[in-house]
């Protein structure tokens, strides 16, 4: 079990709305065609043909504007963000999302302040079992939703995490040896992050091998950005254990977040990992937010 870390309040961290993705995980080309279609048409989620135009079924349009909004590839007009524009825009870092290290980013984007997915929320940054059952994020979630005062139907929050489940979880194989087909179409199971054997979940904490260590350090920059502001130094145990931190959103150790900080630091004089009387902290000499974009350029530049 993760320890809990005092930190400062980020304002609003999540919006209470459950179940908008009509039971679909976000699949394989979905947020590509949704980001491009909007950037051609605001409107087109709204459309009776928006069907035809996307090729996929009516629920599927819902779901679709749903996780492009969720991701914040898209605003709650449907306009592109800055950081759709960025990841999927025709120069984007990453318009097809081949680099798994995008997909990193979209978890990331997804959590972030103000998450829209208050299940996927409290799974990873307030459920603080390593192992469990679907059972035990269930009980913890009805926990979880009664903080907000809404009345909140079973079934929805059933929803959430049976999607979840699908989205993030590494199948068992079914009886003929071939993997489950729902895992097979959700690009995020490459993230790796929980694995799946008999009624049993756990998160795999540590190192991901596609997970790149300027994707941990400019996600760390991020969030020291909302939490220390004014400040040039945020400690390690809040960047590991606090509610919407990197290493609660990514599942990381000391060592990993340590050896990820020292790797970048050595391109980067703006950043320093220091351990002053036994406590280490990430030290940086630029605005956070923009020495984090340019951490992210050099990687999808170089």
């Amino acid at each position: 079990m993760y320890p809990i870390v005092i930190q400062k309040q980020i304002e609003n961290p999540v919006n209470p709305v459950f179940a908008n993705h009509e039971t679909f995980h976000p699949r394989f080309g979905w947020l590509k065609k949704g980001f491009d279609a909007a950037n051609k048409n605001p409107g087109i989620f709204l459309q009776d043909d928006a069907p035809v135009h996307l090729g996929v079924g009516k629920n599927m349009v819902r779901a679709i504007r749903y996780w492009c909004s969720a991701f914040k590839i898209i605003d709650k007009n449907n306009y592109p963000t800055t950081f759709g524009e960025k990841l999927l825009g025709n120069n984007g870092w990453d318009s097809y999302l081949e680099d798994p290290a995008s997909l990193w980013l979209l978890h990331w984007n997804l959590l972030k302040p103000t998450c829209e997915a208050a299940a996927w929320y409290y799974i990873f940054n307030i459920f603080r079992d390593l192992e469990f059952t679907k059972e035990d994020i269930l009980t913890g979630l009805k926990d979880y939703i009664r903080n907000f005062n809404k009345n909140i139907a079973e079934s929805s929050f059933v929803k959430d995490v049976n999607c979840i489940l699908r989205m993030y979880a590494t199948q068992d194989l079914i009886r003929d040896n071939t993997p489950i087909e729902d895992s097979i179409d959700c690009p995020f199971n490459e993230l790796g992050l929980i694995r799946h054997f008999g009624k049993n979940y756990q998160f795999k904490i540590g190192a991901k091998a596609n997970l790149p260590v300027q994707v941990i350090v400019a996600t760390c920059l991020k969030y020291a950005s909302w939490v220390s502001q004014g400040r040039e130094t945020i400690n390690i145990p809040s960047l590991l254990y606090d509610e919407g931190s990197p290493g609660m959103v990514f599942k990381l150790t000391e060592n990993t977040l340590c050896e990820a900080i020292e790797t970048v630091a050595k391109e980067f004089d703006a950043i320093i990992l220091s351990d002053t009387a036994g406590l280490i902290q990430l030290s940086f000499t630029d605005e956070p937010k923009i020495l984090a974009e340019k951490i992210l350029e050099q990687y999808y530049h170089s």
